[in-house]
This record gives structure tokens, C-alpha cells and sequence, in this order.
């Protein structure tokens, strides 16, 4: 199956599909992080390529409940990223899931098919994560544990905040290569 991860950077979904046979590419304006497939600029350019499945992690700065108190000063920002989703969302690809925290897109296109947390999947901890499914099963829990922490909720200020808070956990990953692949 070809395969193409969107906003992904980190080359951790990406990877989880290669390893499971599958033709997989990651695209993210950012370099990658680790050797492998990688498309580095705008996944508008690639989108159109054959893909047998999409799985898009697009920002969330502007999208996720926990930056609503700058809603009012990021109007225009807001809106182009709630774009951005939606051309994810619309794209003409079989299959395609789209990642992001709780936040707006809930109201302002529709409730989430699912939310999945990481100590579902072999993490000791919270953050809950969206899912947008077309044409995909809900992910199964695959090792449930103990030791549920808000470790990314509770990460001190850093100039890579941002970059380390959006990375996906591989027990995430390797569940939707798993299940979806």
C-alpha cells in the first residue's frame, strides 16, 4: 500500500508502515528528524500521487482547546488552518485519518470518530488525541497500562515545546500500522 503521512516530521507512523511492508512517506515542511522517506515541502504539491492512504497530523496551535484564550487574536490564523484541515479532510484518497488534539474542528466541520489516549497503547499517559476516520476501523486498544501521567501537559517552556509536545507515540503509530495497514 502507498502510504503518505502528512505533517510528520518525526518519521515515527512513517516507519511503523515501512516496517510492516508498505510503501510509506512522511511530508512535512521540517526535515526529518531520521533517515528514511521523506518529502520535505508542502503536501499540497504530493497529494495527488496515488496514494492508497493519507494519515495527516496538521498544526494544532491554531485548532486545539488548550490555546482558546488567543482565539480572538488569531482570527485570520485560525481560519486558515481550519482550511488546511478541511483540504486534508476532502482530499481524494481511499483512506485517510486526521490527527489533532480537542479542539474547534469538533463545531466547526464535526465530532471526532474517536479519541484514543497513549496509556491505551503502552504509554503511562494522558493526552487525547482525535481521530477523523474515512474508510478506516476505530484503533483497538493494544496494552492497556497503569501510571497515567499529563506528562506532555506539564512540559516546561523550551524553544522545541511545540515540536516535542506534537510528536506521535510510537505505540500510537505501530497500533495504526497494525490495524489500518
Amino acid at each position: 500500500m502507498k502510504v503518505l503521512v502528512a505533517c510528520e516530521y518525526s518519521g515515527k507512523v512513517r516507519d511503523a508502515f515501512k516496517a510492516r511492508g508498505h510503501d510509506a512517506w512522511s511530508c512535512d515542511l521540517l526535515p526529518t528528524d531520521v533517515e528514511g522517506q521523506h518529502i520535505q515541502g508542502n503536501v499540497f504539491d504530493v497529494l495527488d500521487q496515488g496514494w492508497d492512504m493519507l494519515l495527516a497530523f496538521p498544526p494544532c496551535t491554531n485548532l486545539c482547546s488548550s490555546g482558546a484564550r488567543w482565539f480572538k487574536f488569531k482570527r485570520k490564523e485560525q481560519a486558515e488552518s481550519v482550511e488546511f484541515f478541511m483540504k486534508l479532510a476532502n482530499a481524494t484518497v481511499p483512506k485517510i485519518a486526521i490527527e489533532n488534539p480537542i479542539g474547534i474542528m469538533s463545531s466547526k466541520w464535526r465530532k471526532p470518530d474517536q479519541i484514543v489516549q497513549p496509556w491505551q497503547h503502552g504509554h503511562g499517559e494522558t493526552k487525547a488525541t482525535c481521530l477523523w476516520l474515512k474508510n478506516l476501523p476505530k484503533l483497538e486498544p493494544t496494552n492497556i497500562v497503569e501510571g497515567r501521567k499529563a506528562r506532555v501537559h506539564m512540559m516546561p517552556p523550551s524553544k522545541d515545546r511545540w515540536k516535542l509536545r506534537s510528536e506521535t507515540y510510537t505505540g500510537i503509530a505501530k497500533a495504526m500500522a497494525d490495524q489500518w495497514g
